[in-house]
């Protein structure tokens, strides 16, 4: 019945789908951040919209869409009003082509890419340029210096990102993310790539814009930075880029270093190994809610010395250090 389906329907159907699933999960992946620091702060998070305030999401939606959409008078019409959807664009199109578990008929993805980790850190790069867009085309200097760090945060850290990556794709001798979950089988990356991890999961909160290190936004240095200027949906819309950037740091986190799906009795069973991903995310998704209720924000002269001066070289390091060792062991 499947395969009289068109390859072209099958392919939109997975998309919708998919699509539902991300944007839900980021709407609770946000009320689970209330709820969360709510706690940690010792104060009553959203409880007043649904049973245990399960439908706060939707009323922010509403709010949101219902809100003035203001547009300045020095703004660029144009690139203004299409950098919210540049940001959330970049977002959702890396999840093409990650893979949430391993079928009879292989990896439960919309796309099985050979290249599947060069694919989305080529995509998510992209989505810098929807944060510069705004901060320039809104005619603004606190919208344009919050542009102007997000620039260069991005540049610095993702350097370190990649080079922490290649460790792994050294180790797994492949850049598909389905086979880096498979040289896994025996032994979690994170084990020997464990230097590689900590870099990654830092510069994954760097590049997220999350605290400590939401310099592009910082209220008592640039107002609101790049998104000062924005209101209405088109503000909603840079959330929504950045949430549902933290969940797919997070599925990378899980595939590249925690063997994905992978898990006790998980083999043959794709809704198990389903269950330890999605498992494994949510880990990942609470360590950035911690960290938003416990560190301070860093100076920004601060953050650009630790990503040049410490992770680079450590990166560096670590990437010189696995070459030798799978190139003597293997």
């Amino acid at each position: 019945m499947i395969e009289a389906v068109p390859l072209w329907l099958l392919v939109v159907i997975k998309s919708l789908v998919l699509l539902i699933i991300v944007i839900t999960l980021f709407a609770y992946t946000m009320l689970a951040e209330r709820k969360v620091l709510g706690y940690m702060q010792l104060r009553v998070g959203p409880n007043k919209v649904g049973p245990w305030g399960l439908l706060q999401p939707a009323a922010d939606a509403v709010k949101m869409i219902l809100k003035e959409d203001l547009t300045p008078n020095t703004a660029d019409p144009i690139i203004y009003k299409a950098a919210p959807f540049i940001s959330v664009f970049a977002a959702l199109v890396a999840y093409a082509v990650i893979p949430f578990s391993q079928g009879e008929h292989g990896p439960w993805s919309i796309a099985n890419v050979n290249a599947g980790i060069l694919f989305v850190f080529a995509i998510t790069s992209m989505g810098v340029y929807g944060i510069s867009l705004a901060g320039w085309a809104s005619g603004s200097k606190y919208p344009l210096l919050g542009s102007v760090r997000a620039t260069a945060q991005m540049i610095s850290y993702e350097l370190a990102m990649t080079l922490s990556v290649i460790g792994v794709v050294l180790q797994a001798s492949t850049t598909s993310l389905s086979g880096i979950v498979d040289a896994q089988s025996r032994l979690w990356f994170i084990v020997p790539q464990f230097v590689g991890f900590l870099i990654y999961i830092i510069t994954a909160v760097a590049e997220t814009n999350r605290v400590p290190f939401d310099l592009v936004e910082a209220e008592s240095e640039l107002v609101a930075g790049f998104h000062t200027e924005y209101s209405g949906l088109r503000f909603g819309l840079f959330f929504i880029a950045e949430y549902i950037n933290m969940i797919t740091v997070s599925c990378l986190a899980t595939l590249l270093f925690l063997g994905g799906w992978g898990g006790p009795g998980a083999a043959g069973h794709p809704w198990l190994g389903l269950l330890y991903f999605v498992i494994k995310v949510f880990a990942f998704l609470f360590f950035y809610i911690w960290l938003r209720g416990t560190l301070p924000r860093l100076r920004y002269d601060r953050l650009m010395a630790f990503g040049w001066k410490v992770l680079l070289p450590l990166a560096t390091l670590n990437l010189l250090v696995t070459a030798i060792v799978v190139a003597l062991w293997y």
